[in-house]
C-alpha cells in the first residue's frame, strides 16, 4: 500500500503543479504546444506541455519531467530523472527515441490545434491532442 501511496502522492503533486502553472500562465511559454499529446498508433505514449514544463510518459515504464523551449520550428527539451532511475532514461531514449535525455533537439514539422509532428535524423513522431 505504501508503494501506491508514493506514486499517488507524486502524481497528485505533479498535477497540482501543472494545474497551477497552467492557471497562472494559461499555457504560458507552451503556446500552441499546450496540452497532452498522444503518440499516433499508441495508447501508452504521451507528451504534455505546460508553461515551460514537459512531461514524457510511457504507461509501461515511467514518466519523466523536464524543461522545454519552442523556438521557430525547433523544440529543445532537457529531461531529468528525479530518482536517477534507469527506467526514466529507457522511457525517453528507447520508448520514444528522443536522445539524449538531457539535450533533446527536435524539428517541428507540423503544429496545429490537434496535430503535432516532430522529426530528427530521418525519424518522425506524430501526435494527436488528447
Amino acid at each position: 500500500m505504501a508503494k501506491y501511496f508514493k506514486y499517488l502522492l507524486s502524481f497528485s503533486l505533479v498535477h497540482l503543479l501543472m494545474l497551477s502553472a497552467s492557471s497562472c500562465q494559461e499555457g504560458g511559454e507552451a503556446g500552441d504546444l499546450f496540452g497532452q499529446w498522444r503518440m499516433d498508433n499508441s495508447d501508452t505514449h504521451y507528451i504534455s506541455f505546460s508553461g515551460s514544463i514537459v512531461r514524457i510518459h510511457d504507461l509501461h515504464t515511467s514518466q519523466v519531467f523536464g524543461n522545454f523551449q519552442h523556438q521557430g520550428d525547433s523544440l529543445f527539451m532537457q529531461c531529468y530523472s528525479i530518482n536517477g532511475d534507469p527506467a526514466d532514461t529507457v522511457a525517453v531514449e528507447q520508448s520514444f527515441g528522443f536522445r539524449p535525455i538531457d539535450n533533446i533537439r527536435l524539428r517541428i514539422n507540423e503544429l496545429s490545434s490537434d496535430r503535432l509532428v516532430l522529426s530528427k535524423d530521418g525519424q518522425t513522431w506524430s501526435f494527436s491532442l488528447y
